[in-house]
């Protein structure tokens, strides 16, 4: 059994030889299959209609190993948790109870990636270790989801969601929301805002155009754009919604008065030990997120820059 393994986790498994920029600190490996996906996201290098590379996900090079050499080499990462990615094929689900058969014995927490399964499912999953599920919203306007996500339904995405947070409890469910597929601030916010209402966290992804997909001619969003949307998540996550001022549809600014913001802020905000080094962005960019934390200097040099803090 083949399963493909992320180029950064692949290096600190000691499966490649290479210069790490970032250490991942989660194991992300993704469900093998020799053809692509059954669904057709338009962002997507894994879509149907998609004519990039077989072994890409977002930016990422995915490599595919045997199992067993997997298996052997994962402590060797010291990560603290797995991810496991998904695609839709015939066969995907048993593919994922096999995986997580053999994950057991490494007593590591599992996250899964999973277009939505029902109830049952999900409590099988659970007693195989896994303790949070991605949903792959990642459109956040109504309007847009059916034209990138034509093979699924806006409401469909959001009863997954609830069903995990039956299952899994408050926080376990990881709406994916990918920033630059046409939104404006204002949908962003109220996609934040419903997720949090159900009990359901947010991870924030940035639009990363790729050749051979149907977006491949879109702009990913500006730095400054990615990162006001970050602190308004943190924001609303914390019930300060209110602190996040509006004009028409666009983020203006935010009421930051006597709120001590953390640098984690702007760093990848995922499951336990997630880090997701340069998923989004080249490395010698600056990364929309931040693998690590990045200074305190830098949280208020930005929002010092935005307005909300006075120059010291």
């Amino acid at each position: 059994m083949l399963v493909r393994v992320s180029y950064g986790t692949a290096i600190a498994m000691g499966l490649i030889r290479a210069k790490l920029m970032a250490r991942p600190t989660t194991a992300y490996l993704m469900t093998y299959w020799p053809g692509k996906c059954a669904n057709d996201c338009a962002f997507c290098a894994q879509a149907r209609s998609s004519k990039s590379d077989l072994d890409k996900l977002s930016r990422v090079t995915w490599p595919a190993f045997e199992l067993e050499d997997v298996i052997k080499a994962l402590p060797n990462g010291r990560f603290g948790r797995i991810c496991l990615q998904t695609i839709d094929y015939p066969g995907m689900l048993d593919d994922v109870f096999t995986l997580l058969e053999v994950f057991r014995p490494l007593n590591l927490p599992v996250s899964v990636s999973i277009t939505p399964v029902d109830t049952h499912t999900l409590e099988e999953f659970k007693e195989l270790g896994v303790d949070y599920i991605g949903v792959g919203l990642d459109v956040a306007a109504e309007r847009l989801f059916k034209r990138i996500k034509p093979d699924f339904e806006w409401e469909e995405m959001w009863n997954f969601t609830r069903r995990i947070v039956d299952v899994f409890g408050p926080g376990r469910a990881l709406v994916h929301v990918i920033v630059g597929l046409g939104e404006t601030d204002r949908e962003l916010i109220e996609t934040f805002e419903r997720a949090y209402s159900l009990g359901a966290d947010v991870s924030l992804f940035a639009f990363t155009p790729l050749k051979g997909t149907r977006l491949e001619n879109s702009s990913p969003p500006s730095l400054e754009r990615y990162r006001k949307v970050q602190l308004a998540r943190w924001l609303i996550e914390n019930g300060l919604g209110d602190r996040v001022i509006m004009e028409g549809d666009s983020i203006a600014g935010f009421d930051l008065d006597s709120l001590e913001i953390p640098p984690s802020v702007f760093a990848t905000h995922g499951c336990p030990a997630c880090n997701r080094p340069y998923y989004n962005e080249r490395p010698k960019k600056e990364p929309y997120n931040f693998p690590f934390p990045p200074k305190k200097e830098y949280t208020e040099e930005f929002l010092t820059r935005l307005g909300s803090r006075r120059p010291r």
